[in-house]
């Protein structure tokens, strides 16, 4: 709802009565770090009045309320909520988060531009501002089997797209380093605009070199250090805090008032489970003022900080002239929203009901033939044997190695030492490829879990036990067109359909929640001991992050960049 210049003017020098004022509350000043009584008055979609009184046709009484810029999420990918952009914004914008920037690359691997496309479309009729990164690696390497790749004349065409910031994370930083031509022609392409990293463990003159690519913000800093670095060479760190990837205790120590200017808040990503039981943005600010950081650094990396890192000008202050992008809380360190305003529209009921929907894309996406337990055997003549090594709350895994004696040409699972059979299917109809091997640290003692979330690629994974069981999970996933499922015993014991490309469900969120807790219940039945353990299975198969991953085309050494033999 936006409203002439004239009409701001006026409303802004109180010659007329403002469309909404937000009345007797104290605003957080992110440039003094004082609170103030003020009115904060709105016309249409902008504040044009502040520190003073202002009458308004509506008012709204924040009396006992400190109003706060609407929170920016930084780095997400909205598929991993597990719902479509609609719900997602009926989840986390009630909570103060009224901007996303999201890179829709999990979609983009399963069809392509179509993905992309549906985000742009979905992103026009929502209540929060969702923001696109145009996604830079599908696939993300060239040892795995996606659904689509895209290339930078495939970008091109969208990238003056209003709601386009950037090109999204470029994960393929030993592509950048070697000077892949596929990497360097979409590093040209975007040349000068806004280039999104994806750098884990990259240090020295090598970081030197991916920083000189053009690019300026990353996520993937797990130590002070590592972000200090980042932050010297003249990166701006997203500080990341998700349902598996949890750095937010690591980092808090530089979430301070003289290094916030250039850090960030995100999220990579959180599902409706843990958004219902901890919260999305709002609990990365609680908790790093539980932690001990200063709320003004804080409540600036969630906002103004956000806004300034990804170009964004015109949110991030309650100030004259901003986009009306308002948290209304009980208090800075208890960050629980009473009212929020995106655009100057109150985030309610009402609201996204007013939404106009827009048609999924990429129904029966799961394209695999009948799965025979015979499929999950592991053939080898070697007793060594390369291990996935989880680290609980990081998508960084160790490359162990086990001895595992072949039985009758097998190398079976074995609960007893936490070594749980993993295979990773392809399942977009191409070239049909499988991989096993093995995993420590699910905890599981029987039975299997599959998923078509199954990053960045999202072809179906199972781990597990039992082979029967790994069978009927990953046959339930082709009935449901993709999603997860729990089996034990011949019998499936908790399941939750993701339709929309094997990774959104059509549901509302608070049934994907609920679904949630049936399957975490389900997993811990078989001995699993991971907090998110199908969130973590995703991440096993992702062979960007170091050290050792799988793939349909087999296990990958990051290090190295290469299949093992």
């Amino acid at each position: 709802m936006s409203r002439s210049l004239s009409e701001c003017i006026d409303q802004g020098r109180g010659l007329v009565p403002a469309d909404l004022v937000l009345k007797h509350g104290r605003v957080f000043d992110l440039v003094t770090g004082e609170l103030v009584q003020t009115d904060v008055a709105i016309c249409g979609d902008r504040i044009v009045g502040t520190f003073g009184t202002y009458t308004g046709r509506r008012e709204i009484d924040c009396r006992g309320r400190i109003l706060v810029p609407g929170f920016i999420d930084t780095h997400l990918h909205v598929e991993s909520s597990l719902v479509t952009p609609f719900e997602f914004d009926r989840c986390v914008t009630p909570r103060g988060i009224t901007t996303a920037i999201c890179d829709p690359h999990e979609i983009a691997n399963v069809c392509g531009l179509e993905g992309i496309r549906y985000f742009l479309e979905a992103s026009a009729h929502l209540v929060m501002d969702l923001q696109v990164q145009l996604s830079s690696c599908v696939p993300s390497t060239h040892m795995e089997t996606a659904g689509a790749a895209l290339e930078a004349k495939d970008l091109a065409p969208l990238m003056d797209h209003p709601r386009v910031i950037g090109l999204a994370e470029f994960m393929n930083f030993p592509g950048v380093l070697m000077k892949d031509p596929g990497c360097m022609a979409k590093l040209e392409a975007f040349r000068g605009r806004h280039i999104d990293g994806h750098a884990p463990l990259l240090r020295g003159k090598d970081l030197n070199g991916y920083i000189a690519a053009g690019i300026r913000t990353e996520h993937e800093a797990t130590t002070a250090d590592e972000a200090l670095e980042k932050l010297r060479k003249g990166m701006r760190v997203l500080i990341r805090e998700g349902s598996v990837s949890k750095d937010l205790h690591a980092l808090v120590s530089i979430l301070t008032e003289r290094h916030a200017p250039y850090l960030c808040l995100c999220t990579d990503d959180r599902n409706p489970l843990d958004i219902a039981e901890h919260g999305h943005i709002d609990h990365m600010i609680r908790t790093a003022i539980r932690l001990g950081a200063p709320p003004l650094a804080v409540y600036r990396a969630a906002s103004l900080s956000a806004a300034e890192a990804f170009g964004l000008k015109d949110r991030g202050l309650i100030a004259p002239g901003r986009r009306a992008d308002i948290a209304v809380l009980d208090s800075l360190e208890g960050c629980h929203a009473a009212l929020v305003l995106a655009g100057g529209v109150v985030a309610d009921d009402a609201a996204f009901s007013a939404r106009s929907d827009v048609e999924p894309v990429a129904r029966a996406s799961v394209k695999v033939a009948e799965i025979a337990p015979e499929a999950f055997r592991c053939p080898g003549n070697r007793a060594e044997t390369p291990v996935i090594g989880i680290l609980p709350g990081k998508i960084i895994t160790e490359h162990l190695t086990a001895e595992i004696e072949p039985v009758d040409g097998d190398k079976r699972p074995d609960p007893a030492r936490d070594l749980a059979r993993i295979a990773v299917i392809e399942r977009h109809g191409k070239a049909g490829g499988r991989a096993t091997g093995f995993v420590r640290g699910f905890g599981m003692a029987r039975g299997a879990i599959a998923s078509t979330v199954c990053h960045d690629h999202h072809n179906l994974a199972v781990v597990g036990i039992d082979y029967a069981d790994m069978a009927l999970a990953a046959n339930r996933l082709r009935a449901l067109e993709g999603g997860f499922a729990v089996a034990a015993g011949g019998e499936i014991l908790a399941e939750l359909a993701l339709p929309v490309g094997g990774l959104m469900s059509l549901r509302p969120f608070e049934e994907v929640r609920d679904a949630l807790v049936t399957l975490r219940e389900a997993a811990r039945s078989l001995g699993v001991t991971l907090e998110e353990p199908f969130l973590q299975l995703a991440f096993l198969a992702l062979p960007v992050i170091p050290h050792l991953k799988i793939t349909d085309r087999g296990m990958v050494d990051v290090d190295r960049f290469e299949i093992l033999p």
